[in-house]
């Protein structure tokens, strides 16, 4: 294990904001302390390649040897190194930068500072020039991207404790600890692959809200806009937990939500110069920008594919204001230095706060020589069918996604939040007679087959529509045992286009005794009859009660139907409990800790059993067991995403290979 060494020589003079002055010094501390691999979060707009030009000045040397003094900078794409190039030649004039990229760029390996993009350092010829022995730090920027198996296999080569995807790969051995220090405005993976397998800790953290109240970021505007995006059917990607971009295209990018999304342009951003919008895919890039020329707009589009000497002049023209509306998809989510973007317009859903906060962000850079004086962002939300997990406007501030939020502040947003969380929290105690009449009801079936609930035979509100001991089978499904008689079933039937939603019952009348019936091998009950057709549960039950005791059960004998019956209270026969025992174990259903009291149940609670049993409970049961796990093991899937998606100062943990 390395020891920790004296890392720091003195600051060079560049006048840093005072939060940029309080990250430099969480990074001396921690690499100070014998923390190698640290990770800094910072927003867009804070200055992250000021900062660690900056930390990169005042790391000492290992040795005093001239050759142990240089210092790599791993971006991903051409801009970010051609930025981080004139950022660091800026704040150091006397140094040596050089840039290793594709085929036009091709470093020494021996200047101060190196800045090359990890797809060209892949290539082991381009890396091996870099020997780890000459280099005191190195700095990751967009850092979340770190934990990938590219990043790792280029990281490897610096740090014997980062995990190579090679298995080939010799860790080499090394003089000297070489810092690695990761740098990003949105620190967390949303595909589950943990950071820790790189960086040791986050040691300094700031959100882009606490930046724009205190006006290091420019001031922001936000609007959302209600539209009828039925977001439903579009499919998540399991391993981002984000939409996947094809299906939510097909949602997305149709001439109506593209007109809304000009329309809504038009109202609240027209006199905006530099308009950015982010898209789904290629397809929908084309279709916006062209539905943005047909209203008279001059829009242009760039993308994934777009080349890069044409790429380099849409940027370019945009900066200078020349056109006023940029479409893309994802290229300019990270690494865009657009500060003259004065609105954003986020035209596509996400499930990540992440994605969200990158999109938005691009507009949040100050820019005092444009005049610009705030950054409008406009968002899209679904007025109806809203699906759980969608980031937008109002949630990011944790308010209702039904909030109606037009060009209102950071500021003013957080005071209604708070607001809302206030109310959240007040329980009215003299407002009971403003309370509304109910207008549905809600029935709650306890589905269990084997649950002790002689009390409430299954279904609690039957109770209270009839003394008789009716038991809920589940799906709206209600039987009455009529003592060997046969039995009387309601169930619920759905809507059609000639009958409205209504319950029909029905009676089975037993014929023969059930063990005889068994050894003739016939069916103890005839072809089931129609007794009724009810708009109501309460209209059926009671009409069923009147049947059982005038048609099957009549005089005293009605008598055992009750809840109350004596019958009910004697303890289970041999039989019950067998046929109960057996099914419970050749299904291998959990054993419920009432279930478990098997030998002290009564003849009504078995009886209710095995109703259940008999009449498909069991089968609902299962279903609905399964339902509610797959539901549950996806909420803890949710969660765990969310988590990831919190940044927050401290040890990163490392989940192993």
């Amino acid at each position: 294990m390395f020891k920790p060494r004296r890392y720091f020589a003195s600051a060079a003079t560049f006048k840093l904001r005072p939060y940029q002055e309080s990250c430099l010094e969480a990074c001396k501390n921690a690499l100070q302390a014998g923390v190698t691999r640290i990770g800094v979060s910072l927003p867009t707009g804070a200055g992250k390649t000021t900062v660690f030009i900056s930390l990169l000045a005042q790391i000492s040397p290992p040795s005093r040897s001239p050759s142990t003094s240089r210092s790599l900078i791993i971006v991903n794409s051409i801009e970010l190194a051609r930025q981080a190039a004139a950022q660091a030649a800026a704040q150091f004039p006397q140094w040596r930068i050089e840039i290793e990229q594709g085929g036009k760029h091709k470093a020494s390996g021996n200047a101060d500072v190196t800045v090359a993009t990890y797809q060209t350092l892949l290539q082991p010829q381009r890396l091996a020039k870099f020997h780890p022995g000459n280099f005191k730090a190195v700095i990751v920027d967009e850092a979340h991207h770190a934990a990938a198996p590219s990043y790792r296999r280029i990281l490897a080569h610096f740090d014997p404790a980062i995990r190579s995807p090679d298995p080939t790969f010799q860790p080499p051995r090394l003089s000297h600890p070489i810092p690695i220090i990761g740098f990003s405005a949105t620190f967390s993976r949303h595909d589950g692959l943990a950071l820790g397998s790189v960086f040791q800790q986050i040691v300094y953290h700031c959100d882009f809200l606490e930046m724009i109240k205190e006006q290091w970021l420019c001031d922001v505007r936000f609007t959302s806009v209600k539209a009828n995006i039925d977001l439903r059917d579009v499919t998540v990607n399991s391993r981002t937990g984000d939409f996947n971009a094809t299906s939510l295209a097909h949602i997305i990018n149709t001439d109506t939500v593209n007109n809304l999304v000009v329309q809504a342009w038009l109202d609240r951003a027209r006199q905006r110069q530099s308009t950015l919008v982010f898209c789904v895919n290629i397809a929908h890039i084309r279709a916006l920008t062209k539905t943005f020329q047909d209203f008279g707009v001059d829009a242009r589009h760039l993308h994934s594919g777009t080349p890069a000497a044409e790429r380099h002049a849409l940027i370019t023209a945009f900066k200078a204001g020349q056109y006023p509306v940029l479409v893309n998809c994802a290229i300019l989510t990270e690494g865009a230095d657009i500060p003259n973007i004065d609105c954003v317009i986020v035209a596509r859903p996400t499930r990540s706060r992440n994605v969200f906060a990158q999109m938005i962000g691009r507009g949040m850079r100050q820019s005092l020589s444009t005049g610009k004086e705030n950054c409008h962002i406009i968002d899209f939300v679904d007025s109806t069918n809203r699906v759980a997990g969608v980031v937008s406007t109002p949630t990011l501030f944790g308010l209702d996604p039904e909030e109606l939020i037009e060009g209102k502040s950071v500021e003013t947003l957080e005071a209604r939040a708070q607001i809302s969380s206030l109310h959240n929290e007040q329980v009215p105690v003299d407002s009971r007679d403003d309370i509304p009449d109910p207008t549905y009801v809600t029935y709650v079936d306890y589905q269990n087959p084997f649950a002790l609930v002689d009390g409430c035979s299954g279904a609690p509100h039957v109770t209270k529509l009839s003394a008789n001991a009716w038991v809920g089978c589940g799906e709206d499904i209600y039987i009455l045992e009529c003592l060997g008689k046969g039995y009387i079933r309601v169930e619920r039937v759905s809507a059609d286009e000639e009958n409205p939603t209504h319950y029909r019952a029905t009676f089975t009348e037993a014929t023969m005794h059930i063990p005889s019936a068994k050894a003739f091998k016939v069916s103890p009950f005839m072809r089931k009859r129609l007794i009724l057709t009810a708009e109501t549960l309460r209209d059926a039950i009671r009409g069923c009660d009147t049947y059982a005791v005038q048609k099957v059960l009549r005089g005293s004998l009605a008598l055992g139907l009750l809840r109350t019956a004596k019958w009910r209270k004697a303890s289970a026969s041999d039989n019950q409990k067998n046929f109960i025992h057996q099914r419970r174990v050749k299904r291998a259903l959990a054993q419920d800790a009432a279930a478990a009291t098997l030998q002290s149940i009564t003849k009504g609670e078995a009886a209710n059993i095995i109703t259940r049993l008999k009449h498909g409970a069991k089968a609902h049961y299962e279903k609905k067991a399964r339902e509610t796990k797959k539901a549950s093991q996806l909420a803890e899937k949710e969660r765990r995403r969310k988590e990831r998606e919190t940044v927050q100062v401290g040890p990163l943990v490392d989940h192993g290979p």
